[in-house]
């Protein structure tokens, strides 16, 4: 990422002594960056729009991906990186104002299942507009090539997760 770039972003890429950090964790550094960067971003947008934040957006796109656009708790938890107590702190809000919805499970009654109702589904489609504009803002400065090619980078990266 160019400095001039980073600032109007107010991050600054990392550009440690090379002996310190090989190249590998700079780009890990400057990633985590770029993301807060992003995050913020669309607290900030979203927020003042719609009334949501970034995390609830994300809430509310992996429940419409999902079949039957629900999810358990714990699947939804373990989705947006979450834990469990996290991610009830995070819904309750949500199922107050009719965002998502409590499901009750057929099987099992320990079971929690979260669903996405029509107020919600109503949020989302009006954020991924907003989203999409500032989306297109935040890479204006990486042509399509570049794009595609930090997707793959990014997707290869998602598919080999840290061991524990």
């Amino acid at each position: 990422m160019r400095a001039v770039e980073a600032r109007r972003l107010r991050i600054m890429p990392v550009t440690p002594k090379a002996e310190q950090f090989p190249q590998r964790s700079q780009l890990l550094l400057n990633l985590w960056l770029c993301s807060e960067a992003h995050r913020q971003m669309m607290d900030q947008s979203l927020g003042s729009i719609h009334g949501i934040a970034y995390i609830e957006y994300l809430v509310l796109h992996h429940l419409a991906q999902a079949p039957g656009e629900a999810l358990r708790r714990i699947d939804l938890a373990r989705t947006i990186s979450r834990s469990a107590s996290g991610v009830t702190r995070l819904l309750r809000p949500m199922e107050k104002i009719g965002l998502v919805s409590k499901v009750l499970s057929e099987r099992d009654a320990r079971v929690s299942i979260v669903a996405l109702t029509d107020a919600g589904r109503e949020r989302l489609r009006d954020a991924t507009r907003s989203l999409n504009q500032l989306s297109e803002k935040f890479t204006a400065s990486i042509n399509d090539r570049e794009v595609a090619r930090m997707e793959s980078a990014l997707a290869a990266l998602a598919a080999r997760p840290l061991a524990s």
